[in-house]
């Protein structure tokens, strides 16, 4: 007789601490831990520590990436070729 392989799928409760905010779906992943959900129901919940309520990209509180290049950061940190030729290893 076979067994089954495949992890029991049910509901589970996924939430962000640091945003105070939490939501139901369904999942594998499992918990100790529980949680009463407005339907009265009780169901497994699990922290994450970042959610689409505090994740920067979808909040809107990217920090701002510098839009100088990388070789341009490199020639002023460090000189553009000051003192070599072009072809002339260093």
């Amino acid at each position: 007789m076979q067994q089954d392989k495949h992890p029991e799928y049910r509901p589970v409760v996924f939430r962000d601490r640091s945003a105070g905010y939490a939501f139901l779906t369904r999942s594998t992943a499992t918990s100790d831990q529980t949680i009463a959900w407005d339907d009265g129901e009780t169901y497994p919940v699990v922290d994450v520590e970042i959610s689409s309520e505090s994740h920067p990209f979808y909040t809107g509180k990217a920090r701002t990436v510098d839009s100088e290049g990388r070789v341009a950061r490199f020639e002023r940190r460090y000189g553009a070729g000051e003192g070599q030729d072009a072809g002339e290893a260093g």
